[in-house]
């Protein structure tokens, strides 16, 4: 699944549900008036994830944003709206997360969004410029699991993986087993499905293409962009590219490809409705949306309270039930079957196999990036 298909029609998970008709326009904003002290009395004692003291903000509006959908109707059901009753706080949602209205709030002093669900990247990019630094007097980060954290100013809103998959019917006496093989056509006759929508590429893509092309993963950033993309080049002819999720998804179903590289939940859900792929987790590349608070925010205390429950492990198990997103919480306890627990992203079998991404190489190089991947894409 990705962090962006409402947004740019790739959301991974983003094939039904609206936003709730109670959306509160922006110039209604929420949150604490001005003025109002040290803000509220949020109890005593070290922070635990999922907890709030109950009715400590009884009269105060915050307003989530989110990319819409079933992914925000997971996030409330499991964690902001069950925030809400407890802690005594009305709740609002807005969006989908647009990037430019956040620097627009911040840059005009009149910030209307309190929580924000936006790109690991983006959030990377802006901390201490538009995201402020997390209070963690208030946030219990200690039950993320290990190698999610990556600024100051957000935590992880879940996780999945960018992963490869290979068609069990063809490659079933002898499967390839990492990315070496995906780019092995001559062993590995057959079509591959990537990502190719312009205007962006995935922290992963290019990362993968150097991977089989020798490069160790020690000495993998910065990343070569050049060599990457030739490396692309080789199997230009054997790539289907697809640009949204669901597109990745029918890829798998139609039998269009013979392998792909994509969103494990789109892998996951592909697999539920009956595609004969397996996925290969050696070197998979992890993701996730993040939740951060903007500078300016009416009550930073109150929103970094919301964001300390929606770590709660009851909250992430719900979560994962209703999305298939993994929990970021390592004692979050998800109700599964075999198959969906067999593409979570956070479990210790999993994180043995990960390729790990350098996020603030990418928070400062992803705009070249993506016009380097671009330009490739339309050449």
């Amino acid at each position: 699944m990705h962090r962006l298909e409402y947004a740019r029609s790739r959301r991974a998970i983003m094939t039904g549900g609206t936003i709730a008709a109670t959306l509160l326009l922006a110039a209604c904003g929420g949150g604490s008036p001005a003025g109002s002290g040290k803000g509220p009395d949020l109890g005593s004692g070290p922070a635990k994830a999922g907890t709030v003291k109950a009715g400590a903000l009884k009269g105060e509006t915050l307003t989530f944003v989110s990319y819409g959908g079933i992914y925000q109707d997971g996030q409330a059901k499991a964690a902001i709206n069950p925030f809400g009753t407890e802690s005594g706080a009305k709740i609002l949602q807005d969006g989908p997360t647009d990037n430019a209205k956040i620097k627009a709030q911040v840059q005009a002093g009149n910030v209307t969004w309190d929580v924000i669900d936006t790109t690991n990247i983006f959030a990377a990019q802006q901390c201490g410029k538009l995201f402020m630094p997390l209070d963690t007097s208030i946030v219990d980060t200690s039950k993320i699991p290990a190698g999610l954290i990556t600024d100051k100013c957000s935590i992880p809103a879940m996780s999945y993986g960018l992963i490869l998959v290979y068609n069990t019917k063809k490659y079933g006496t002898n499967p390839p087993t990492g990315w070496a093989d995906f780019f092995d056509t001559a062993k590995f006759p057959g079509k591959r499905g990537i990502q190719g929508g312009t205007g962006d590429v995935d922290p992963g893509v290019l990362e993968g293409a150097l991977l089989a092309d020798g490069v160790s993963p020690q000495s993998m950033y910065p990343i070569d962009a050049n060599r990457a993309l030739k490396k692309m080049s080789s199997i230009r002819k054997d790539l289907v590219f697809w640009s949204t999720g669901a597109q990745a998804q029918q890829f798998l179903e139609s039998g269009q490809v013979d392998m792909e590289l994509l969103w494990s939940g789109r892998a996951y859900s592909a697999v539920k409705n009956g595609a004969a792929y397996k996925p290969i987790w050696n070197q998979w590349m992890p993701e996730a949306d993040a939740i951060a608070v903007p500078v300016g925010a009416k009550n930073p205390k109150a929103s970094m309270a919301m964001i300390n429950y929606y770590l709660g492990a009851e909250q992430q198990a719900k979560l994962t039930e209703l999305t298939s997103y993994s929990p970021i919480n390592i004692d979050a306890k998800p109700n599964q079957d075999d198959l969906a627990k067999s593409f979570l992203t956070t479990t210790p079998e999993r994180q043995k196999d990960v390729f790990k991404v350098d996020n603030a190489w990418w928070a400062q190089n992803h705009d070249a990036m993506v016009t380097a991947y671009t330009n490739w894409l339309n050449g």
